[in-house]
């Protein structure tokens, strides 16, 4: 059985850092995800990496102040949240897919964790 859980998130202030951390079980796979959704929002896409973790694709918002990274051996993926703004605001979710896939942000990922609640304060 496959679970996804994250780790990591809390309340910060705006310009602050946090990593998030996902902890995955029940397999391996080719491409994690993290997507977040803020209040009244619809989910959006946030960061993915492939296996190798050499390929990485980010929404605009986050570009240079977000990283993602994955550690096969644990079979983890994380997201440093750097500089965070209060508009980073959202529940932060994991998935996953063991799907060979083309474009990553609009992959169709078939496992997700329960989601991490992150607050930047202004």
């Amino acid at each position: 059985q496959v679970q996804l859980v994250e780790s990591g998130g809390g309340l910060v202030q705006a310009g602050g850092s946090l990593r998030l951390s996902c902890a995955a079980a029940g397999g391996t796979f080719s491409t994690f995800g993290w997507f977040r959704q803020a209040p009244g929002k619809e989910r959006e896409f946030v960061a993915a990496v492939s296996w190798s973790g050499t390929r990485t694709d980010y929404t605009d918002s986050v570009k240079g102040r977000f990283t993602i990274s994955r550690d096969n051996a644990k079979n983890t993926v994380y997201l440093q949240m750097n500089s965070l703004k209060p508009e980073d605001t959202a529940i932060y979710y994991c998935a996953a897919t063991r799907r060979i896939i083309a474009t990553m942000r609009s992959a169709i990922y078939d496992y997700w964790g329960q989601g991490t609640q992150v607050i930047v304060s202004s």
